[in-house]
């Protein structure tokens, strides 16, 4: 298939998703409705948080499954469906409910971000697609996120696309980066597709292909005299490249009545080049000339070269953002809570030798709990029926200290979980990108502990229960356990 070629992204699924369908679709007399939770179980780098992104991603898929004709005959070449199920495949449409949080929530580990409810096939097929979307995306966004707080306020862009994956990482990678606090892309395709600001300069072939750097730097200020960003550090940034870039400055620009609006670097020491740059641009009198790094930065280079009093404006990232590199895999998994059993949803449980893989099973409500500040305390799970009274003192159990006897006074709550698609169809109204990124930076500013956001040892965010369900959970554990050793 030739890359411009139109994709079904509907089979965008692991094998195994279909040949479990086909064997529920043999086994069933009737269709009977499920329960899958999507959750994660660490934070990435060791942070104290992540950001929930890809939602309207994993709306637009299952609103538009379906299997064409050509989906039908490859796996029917398989040799390993039923007749009778590719037949049903033909008219297939995802017919389940999805809740999530709203995306861009600040969100924890083993908290259930996403739950599907469904008949069984439906909610099987699309497990990889939601996993794929929320993986990636939130995985950037919350790389970013980190890189933003690092640039204490200085812009963020992402200039990662060569670098990315393939394509579809490099421009969801963008959308994903805006969402975590960049301030614009160099993915064309992104800007189009998400309308995030796009922004640029030049590459050193540019000042390369006029062999005279000065000419280089005078013809784009020629074509760009409102936007002239030059990049200084093609042969030698302190003797050539900047004393260049000033003489555009004096000679071009501000006789057409404009200013030199940026120097870019894009290697060396940056703290040091920077400092030295600063005074040659003030001395010539371009105090309001910008300088613009680049060149394998992440939250900790960052911080390092302002800590050095590294005099950068706005910083240009890369590699490391756009693949998150010091930690490359956000771990969301896709696993089954409950299962209708007589009309009623019956909870199910993952038992593991390892405690972080125990689920938390069955329906359930996710309420994040603000003490009198306004801040975030700790996320609280309760059964699907229970109320969350906080006008008196409200015991609840953590889990991993339930011998303790704890409470929440002088707190509020806020229900997580919104409803997101209904019989297959969305029922909110899409959140520009604008919406998203503004309400991260809302929590991340007012909700957030700061102890949170640290980089080193950041404090922990508490996942607590209700006692009901806590005491739900351990009832379904024994029982689980007892049959285990009954076999």
């Amino acid at each position: 298939m030739a890359q411009f070629d139109k994709r079904n992204i509907s089979m965008m699924m692991d094998l195994y998703e279909m040949t479990m369908a086909n064997g529920y679709f043999a086994s069933q007399k009737e269709p009977q409705k499920v329960v899958f939770d999507v959750f994660y179980r660490k934070n990435p780098d060791q942070g104290g948080y992540a950001i929930f992104a890809g939602l309207e991603q994993v709306i637009e898929y299952v609103e538009n499954l379906h299997f064409d004709r050509e989906d039908i005959a490859y796996f029917r070449s398989l040799n390993l469906f039923s007749e009778e199920f590719l037949e049903y495949l033909k008219d297939f449409r995802f017919s389940g409910d999805i809740y999530a949080f709203p995306e861009g929530t600040i969100m924890y580990p083993n908290e259930p971000i996403i739950t599907v409810s469904a008949p069984l096939i439906d909610a099987q097929l699309i497990e990889t697609a939601i996993l794929t979307q929320i993986n990636h995306q939130s995985l950037i966004a919350t790389k970013t996120s980190r890189i933003v707080r690092a640039a204490q306020g200085r812009q963020v862009s992402d200039f990662g696309a060569r670098r990315a994956h393939n394509m579809d990482a490099a421009v969801y990678g963008a959308r994903a980066a805006y969402i975590g606090g960049a301030s614009g892309t160099a993915t064309v395709m992104a800007g189009q597709e998400f309308g995030i600001p796009v922004n640029g300069t030049m590459a050193h072939s540019w000042v390369m292909y006029f062999k005279d750097e000065y000419e280089a730097f005078r013809r784009y200020a020629e074509i760009y005299p409102d936007n002239a960003v030059l990049l200084a550090d093609t042969y030698d940034v302190l003797h050539s490249g900047v004393p260049n870039a000033i003489r555009v400055a004096k000679k071009v620009l501000e006789p057409m009545g404009r200013r030199l609006k940026g120097i870019r670097l894009d290697s060396g020491d940056l703290a040091y080049l920077s400092k030295k740059v600063r005074k040659m641009l003030d001395d010539a009198g371009l105090t309001d000339c910008k300088i613009v790094v680049s060149n394998s930065l992440d939250e900790y280079t960052i911080t390092s070269i302002l800590n050095q009093g590294g005099q950068i404006d706005s910083f240009g990232v890369g590699e490391r953002l756009i693949t998150a590199k010091s930690d490359p895999v956000f771990g969301a998994v896709y696993k089954i809570a409950a299962v209708e059993e007589n009309g009623v949803f019956a909870p199910r449980i993952k038992v593991s030798e390892t405690v972080e893989k125990i689920t938390n099973p069955g329906l359930k409500q996710v309420y994040r709990i603000y003490g009198d500040c306004g801040q975030a305390v700790a996320d609280l799970i309760t059964g699907p029926e229970e109320t969350v009274d906080l006008n008196s003192p409200y015991r609840y159990i953590d889990p991993e200290k339930p011998w303790k006897n704890r409470h929440f006074e002088n707190c509020t709550a806020r229900k997580l979980q919104k409803p997101a698609v209904k019989d297959g169809k969305r029922i909110t109204p899409a959140q520009s990108l604008d919406e998203i990124r503004e309400y991260v930076k809302k929590q991340l500013d007012a909700e957030i502990w700061p102890e949170e956001q640290r980089f080193e040892n950041p404090h922990r965010h508490y996942l607590d229960m209700s006692p009901a369900y806590y005491e739900m959970k351990m009832n379904l554990l024994d029982e689980t356990r007892n049959m285990e050793q009954e076999v």
